[in-house]
């Protein structure tokens, strides 16, 4: 069946006439196919298993506690770290691999594969719908003929593949506190942010007509420490970004001001990063795919994080899980996973620090896991790496941190850590006047 499946992936890359698979192909979702498009099957080594639906919640878990890690009995299988990372190389991210081979106290834990994926039953049956209506429209840059779920499940280039990633299901909204750390010199400093998503897309009850190019709003309101205290920041993010440009607005206790940024896209610099993240890199890429070639490359298993529980449980110190040069490694779990790799590479007359991103996708859930980053003249000069749970009471399947490491100057940027503040509140009443200029201000009074 992989074989069968790697000819339909060959074919379709061949022809890019179209988007949209015919009923034949379309079929398959839910059968040979998972309902968002994976192969359903297990491997023929056996080392990973059949998508058998997603992981459930463990016994004792409570909606508003750290998800309780399902598999905590696992044993671990094997090491990856310098003294046999050659005998994994193929598995490996080649960003990965650098972090191995620069940091003698870095490793991977490997465990037992577990396909713990899973979405709401409306996110599969729109899922469905889109395999035979999404096309890209716009030269890539926007779509049409979908809404809610997975717009390409059987993918045939690479920027339909990004689509999946940028529109995977998060949940309908989200009020989340977190705190994000940049690490100079070994040294981290934490901001501590109040944030707020209503997502557009994939929200139930949603129809074409209600889109109206909108794909989510964003606010935060940074809480810690007490120099940056109060400023905050609101984003309104089109699905097509070249047709209509995102708008931010950035609020400033200092003089109490709203005031619009002139651009939060592309290569310009988060605030509060310490010029160590792009605007494009939250969770992994975002934004209009349109400064790059994207060419879907193969599908292949590879060493990836997954099931990250360990390092998303509740009382866990930051400065545990954040290390001098790299996340805490006892606390991060590596499974072997089916991934589509897709290489985007940077169009002539736009610049960027990443001239070329090579992106690993999870064939269950389409959120991207790792990235490697080169510069110009081709050299390796990043990491980017996405820690996932399966959020089983909504359910979906996302990042609990998020990391961006700079191999050059062993700098790097973590984003995500909330082990000490309140879980996620999934049901939280939000709309998009929550979200406007004047939210933002009167947020900040």
């Amino acid at each position: 069946m992989y074989r069968k499946f790697g000819i339909l992936l060959l074919a379709a890359c061949a022809s890019q006439a179209q988007a949209k698979v015919d009923d034949l192909q379309a079929v398959r979702l839910g059968q040979d196919l998972t309902p968002l498009g994976a192969e359903r099957a297990g491997n023929a080594a056996g080392t990973i298993p059949a998508w058998t639906g997603g992981v459930q919640p463990p016994a004792g878990y409570e909606v508003g506690m750290h998800h309780l890690d399902p598999y905590a009995a696992d044993a671990e299988l094997y090491r990856v770290d310098q003294s046999n990372v050659g005998q994994y190389a193929a598995l490996l991210p080649d960003g990965l691999r650098a972090l191995v081979e620069r940091y003698p106290d870095f490793h991977l834990r490997v465990f037992p594969t577990r396909r713990s994926a899973n979405n709401p039953q409306r996110i599969y049956d729109a899922t469905r719908l889109n395999a035979v209506n999404a096309e890209l429209i716009a030269n890539g840059n926007g779509i049409q003929g979908a809404f809610a779920g997975i717009p390409f499940p059987i993918p045939q280039d690479g920027m339909e593949v990004i689509w999946n990633h940028v529109l995977h299901y998060k949940g309908d909204q989200t009020h989340f506190i977190n705190n994000q750390a940049v690490v100079i010199n070994g040294s981290p400093t934490y901001i501590k942010r109040d944030r707020e998503v209503y997502y557009v897309y994939n929200r139930e009850g949603m129809t074409q007509a209600d889109l109206d190019n909108t794909s989510l709003y964003y606010k935060y309101r940074v809480t810690a420490p007490a120099k940056l205290s109060g400023t905050a920041l609101v984003v309104q993010d089109p699905l097509d970004q070249v047709l209509a440009v995102r708008k931010a607005w950035r609020y400033s206790p200092a003089d109490r001001r709203v005031r619009r940024l002139p651009s939060l896209a592309y290569d310009s610099l988060q605030p509060d990063t310490s010029g160590l993240a792009t605007a494009d890199v939250v969770d992994s890429f975002n934004g209009a795919p349109d400064r790059y070639e994207w060419k879907l490359v193969a599908k292949r298993e590879m060493l990836v994080p997954y099931n990250s529980y360990a390092v998303h449980q509740q009382g866990i110190a930051y400065d545990t899980i954040v290390g001098r040069r790299t996340l805490n490694p006892e606390l991060l779990r590596y499974e072997l996973h089916r991934v589509w790799i897709v290489d985007a590479t940077l169009r002539k007359g736009f610049s960027h620090p990443y001239d070329k991103r090579r992106f690993y996708v999870d064939e269950d859930s389409w959120s991207i896991l790792a990235v490697d980053l080169f510069d110009e003249k081709g050299e390796l000069i990043g990491l980017q790496e996405s820690h996932p749970i399966s959020y089983y009471d909504v359910p979906m399947f996302n990042s609990t941190v998020e990391t961006l490491y700079h191999l050059k100057d062993d700098n790097y940027f973590v984003d995500g850590l909330d082990n000490n503040e309140p879980m996620y509140d999934f049901g939280v009443r939000l709309g998009p006047r929550d979200f406007s200029p004047a939210a933002l201000r009167r947020g900040g009074n």
